[in-house]
């Protein structure tokens, strides 16, 4: 329960840290450069988290374990699992941030659970109640709400609710094929995690970046002196990622994906307190937004698991 919550927090934090990088110049001079905003950021976040957790292992001498892993299919399944969660969820999530704001992306981003807890309902056969279903309704009336209110700076609600889709969709799909290779008691958190990030750096840096043309804008953030800062704030976006996975894997293979991302979702709540607190950002503090906020994440979280295992 404590990994679950404190991957949230840290979350939070990765989540506006992310919001400030993809504010600074580099991202917002030029239209092309706000259209490849979303993918080059994503691909630098995931490859700095990929570095982050090989060193982790590294100083733990799990090398040669993560190797090992790779060649059987719990291995397998998280290389899927990546590809699914990392160009597809990420990427959504960074244009749900981009286009609604980090508070409010966090908090519209944050029906995953839900998604998740109804494909483990068809897949793994978790069970799951028929107000779970009414929350989830719910749940997604609650972020149409957030949307569409009036005190936001939205900056395109269209491309901010796909984003919505994809992230959601890509981390429910990802916890529960996580949940699956973690029940291999050879399969670490640790050794999931590096295998994650760095799967998904290379469908970026291979597949992705090279089909929209998104390399020169990298190579310009890694040669330019003057936008080396951007480079570093997303850098350490991706050591807050790489801390708040390593405890939500901890929390699918402890008590499963479900009760995992029903704590792991609190993240909404910490970026929207997080933003006002460091930000000062008092302007999103209205009637609409903030009962908007509460049922996203008191519905998401009861449609995700049964209310009775959860209290």
């Amino acid at each position: 329960m404590t990994s679950g919550i404190i991957a949230g927090i840290t979350w939070a934090l990765e989540t506006l840290i992310l919001g400030i990088a993809l504010k600074m110049t580099p991202f917002i001079s030029t239209q092309e450069a706000i259209t490849l905003a979303p993918f080059v950021s994503t691909f630098i976040h995931d490859g700095f988290s990929a570095i982050w957790a090989t060193l982790y292992n590294s100083l733990h001498g799990n090398e040669g374990e993560v190797k090992k892993i790779l060649k059987t299919p719990s291995g397998k399944f998280v290389i899927l699992a990546a590809i699914i969660g990392g160009p597809v969820g990420m990427t959504g999530y960074v244009l749900t941030v981009n286009n609604l704001g980090p508070s409010i992306g966090a908090v519209a981003s944050a029906i995953f659970p839900a998604v998740g807890a109804v494909l483990a309902y068809f897949f793994l056969k978790e069970k799951m109640q028929w107000y779970q279903w009414m929350f989830l309704f719910i749940t997604l009336l609650g972020v149409y709400g957030l949307g569409n209110s009036s005190a936001l700076n939205v900056r395109n609600l269209s491309l901010g609710l796909i984003g919505v889709i994809m992230c959601t969709f890509g981390w429910g799909i990802e916890a529960v094929i996580l949940a699956k290779s973690l029940k291999n008691d050879d399969v670490k958190d640790a050794y999931a995690l590096q295998i994650r990030q760095t799967t998904s750096a290379i469908v970026y840096g291979g597949i992705i970046l090279p089909i929209i043309n998104g390399w020169p804008l990298v190579i310009s953030l890694f040669t330019n002196p003057k936008t080396e800062e951007v480079v570093l704030v997303i850098a350490l976006a991706g050591l807050f990622a790489t801390i708040s996975y390593l405890f939500y894997y901890k929390a699918i293979s402890k008590i499963g994906p479900s009760k995992a991302m029903a704590l792991d979702v609190t993240y909404a709540a910490w970026a929207v307190i997080f933003t006002v607190l460091f930000f000062h950002d008092v302007h999103i503090i209205t009637k609409s937004t903030i009962v908007c906020t509460a049922v996203v994440l008191v519905c998401g979280i009861l449609s995700a698991t049964d209310y009775r295992e959860l209290i």
